[in-house]
This record gives C-alpha cells, structure tokens and sequence, in this order.
C-alpha cells in the first residue's frame, strides 16, 4: 500500500454522500484531499470540518474549464496528485417510452464522460507517482430495478470503462479501478426528484434491509475504506469491487 501521509486526491462529489466520507476518512489518516462539487457552501462546509487537509475546487465536472481547474487545485494542495476518485454523479428514472433523449445525455456526460475527461487531465501527474484512478458503480448493474435504466446503462458503462482504462493506463503506472457500492443514504435521489428529502430517502433504503444478507443498508464511512484501499492498493487494477452487504445476491428474507 503506498503511504497515505500526504497522498493527493481529488474528489468530486465531495459535499455529500460517499464523496463526503471518503475526504474526512483518508483526511483523518494524514492524506491530502482536494473535494469539488457545483455548491460552494456545501463544499466549504466539509473543508471546514475536515481542517487544512481538504481544499475546495468549487465546479461542474461537466464543464471542461472547471474540470482544469480541479485537477489544477489538487495538485497545487497536495504537491501532486496520486489519486481521483471520480464520484460525482446524478440520477434519472422514468418509464423507458417516456424518456427524454437530453436528459439521458446529461446522465451520460455526468456520469461517464466527466470522469474519462477528468482522468484525461490527471494522468500525467497520476503517473509521476504511480498513482490511480477509482470510479463508482452501482448495485443497479447487479440487480435489475425497473425504470432505472438510464443510470443503470450509466454506471454499466463505468465499470467496462475501468478495465479499459486500467489496460491503457497500466504501462504508464496507473491503477484504475471501481468501486460497487449497494444501498448506502447519500443525496444523490433526492438531487433527482426520486426521494423527497434525505429522511425520505433513508427510509426508502432502510426498507431494502432485509433485501441484505447482512440485514442492514451501509454507511459512507464503509464505502470510504473500501475507497482508501483501491486508491493506495498497489498490485491491484481493472477491478470491481462489490461493498453492498449481499444486496446483488438477489435473495430476500421478507
């Protein structure tokens, strides 16, 4: 495992959610972290709580300029960067007759283009040091949920698009890798109209637990440590990792 104490990484997504517990948890083990996300406040409000180890690079992972930018702020923090986690991401749903064809290019360019390009930026500096790179499935490419298709498709794609990036990549010394996570609260559902607030939400997750071996839905901090390993892990690449307590088995002790 490469050293964690002054490890670079750039995090979008990082005011909520998994983003959010993955900064404070590789922060809190003496790593550098850079989060981004469109809601300054809510970003400023995380750095604040994690100290002078979290940065913010304030932006649209979809907008190329900003997408400089972050890369640009990370490596300034950090003195470097040795890791991108490419978490941000949006949701949609709906009936597949009643889809509209920009809403699902938007999921797309959110949900895979950004990290192709942001990869992209970061591979020169990834490579000084051997670094690497993780993206962030879905328990929806382990488990069919109807009406879910658009995001499904979305994160399908991610995890072929780290294989591939893991083979292109690996000559150069960079790890590419996804990680699988299952029902785990974060705000992306509500961002989507799908949940009508955060409580809401949770209590639409915590009625899948007993969809779950394990018998209970995870929590951010979880998904962090599994997060931590594949970014620092440094005989591991064109992986998927599943962290869903058992939800992608497909059984149910209702």
């Amino acid at each position: 495992m490469q050293a964690i104490d002054g490890f670079s990484v750039l995090i979008t997504g990082g005011g909520s959610g998994l983003g959010r517990g993955t900064a404070a948890y590789m922060a809190a083990r003496g790593a550098k972290v850079t989060i981004t996300g469109r809601r300054e406040d809510k970003l400023r409000q995380v750095a604040e709580a994690i100290g002078p180890a979290c940065a913010i690079a304030p932006g649209d992972v979809t907008d190329e300029a900003d997408r400089v930018r972050m890369v640009e702020t990370a490596v300034a923090h950090g003195g470097g960067l040795q890791g991108l986690f490419n978490n941000a991401g949006n949701m949609l749903r709906g009936p597949i007759a009643d889809l509209d064809p920009a809403a699902i290019l938007d999921i797309m360019n959110t949900n895979v283009v950004a990290g192709m390009r942001l990869t992209g930026l970061s591979a020169p500096h990834l490579a000084r040091d051997g670094g690497a790179v993780l993206f962030v499935g879905s328990g929806h490419t382990r488990r069919a949920f109807p009406g879910a298709s658009p995001y499904a498709a979305s994160k399908g794609a991610v995890e072929v698009l780290a294989q591939v990036l893991a083979a292109e990549l690996g000559p150069q010394g960079i790890r590419v890798n996804c990680i699988v996570p299952g029902a785990v609260p974060t705000e992306i559902n509500v961002r989507a109209g799908v949940a009508a607030s955060f409580e809401d939400n949770l209590a639409r997750l915590t009625s899948m637990e007993e969809d779950h071996p394990l018998g209970r839905i995870g929590t951010p901090e979880e998904i962090a440590e599994a997060a931590d390993y594949l970014l620092r892990a440094e005989w591991t690449t064109g992986t998927s990792l599943v962290v869903d307590g058992g939800l992608g088995l497909g059984v149910s002790y209702k």
